[in-house]
């Protein structure tokens, strides 16, 4: 779940064949409503979208919403869920109060990544998925990051080396004592076990910059690239895999210190190819951080030799 500070731009792509969303219309650039007051990204299959309900009423108690006339908010929050039903119950299933919840005791820390909330039931392309982030801060200062929930029919490794499709994107070390030398090579579509409409992988794109609700569209079309990139097959008929952008401004208009559309538009491409690799690092932080839950095994678990000494 991210809360939008003081209400965001929003967009969304959704690219996958069995996506389970709520408020994806709203965001279309051809609708009225512009900026968001949360995204939530829940387990739970279609029954999760009820934590929507729960942060809507956390930020009605707050005062925060739009207007819809004198005396009246109603608080704007986009969703999507993955399915991981018979997985995800440990701790119950996700309700009303479980946004709610979320929201109470959401902070402006670090966020935790692996088996914690959306994460808890997630599985990717047989290995343990889950939660993980990723983020950028580009040239001209703008900063671009991504939260994914990695839940997918296809994999994010070569299951006979488990080496990252995605692996050669890390900056600055982030992916701690994974050798570089294991290859990643893709496999025979054949291979893959898919379990039919039990996945699905979904994220939210975040910057500092102002965007239109056209750019902030474009921002997460660009953004699914890097899904494509780091799992492969990735938006199947088995996956709902979703992408939501959120920009907040306060680093101003993207491309706006220039007058010429052309210049415009390369910074936002660069954008977009920025939020491309942070959620394909995303996905990779995602497997690193999941721990085994059996039958399902993690990444470190399962491919041991993938690691450096340590």
């Amino acid at each position: 779940m991210v809360l939008a500070r003081e209400g965001s731009l929003g967009g969304v792509d959704v690219r996958g064949g069995s996506p389970g969303t709520r408020e994806t219309d709203l965001l279309s650039p051809m609708n009225r409503i512009e900026r968001v007051d949360a995204v939530v990204l829940c387990g739970g299959s279609a029954f999760g979208l009820d934590a929507a309900g729960g942060v809507m009423r956390f930020l009605e108690e707050k005062g925060i919403g739009h207007q819809a006339r004198e005396g009246m908010l109603v608080p704007i929050v986009p969703a999507a869920v993955i399915f991981d039903l018979g997985r995800g119950e440990a701790r119950g299933r996700v309700t009303e109060a479980s946004g709610y919840e979320a929201c109470r005791l959401a902070s402006g820390g670090r966020v935790p990544m692996g088996n914690v909330g959306a994460g808890t039931g997630a599985v990717s392309g047989g290995l343990k998925g889950g939660v993980g982030t990723a983020s950028e801060v580009l040239e001209n200062g703008t900063t671009v990051g991504a939260i994914v929930v990695v839940n997918s029919s296809g994999s994010a490794v070569d299951t006979g080396t488990g080496g990252f499709y995605a692996r050669n994107l890390e900056m600055d070390g982030e992916f701690g004592n994974l050798r570089e030398d294991v290859p990643a090579r893709f496999f025979p579509r054949a291979n893959l076990m898919w379990r039919r409409g039990q996945h699905t992988t979904i994220g939210v794109v975040a910057t500092d910059a102002g965007l239109t609700k056209a750019q902030a569209t474009k921002v997460a079309q660009m953004a699914h690239d890097g899904l494509a990139r780091a799992v492969y097959p990735s938006h199947t008929m088995f996956d709902g895999d979703t992408v939501f952008t959120i920009a907040t401004g306060e680093s101003g208009n993207v491309g706006e210190d220039s007058s010429d559309k052309r210049d415009r538009d390369r910074a936002l491409s660069l954008l977009g190819a920025s939020a491309a690799d942070a959620v394909a690092r995303a996905i990779i932080h995602a497997i690193l951080a999941a721990e085994t839950v059996e039958p399902y095994v993690c990444h470190r678990d399962r491919y041991p030799g993938a690691y450096r000494l340590t």
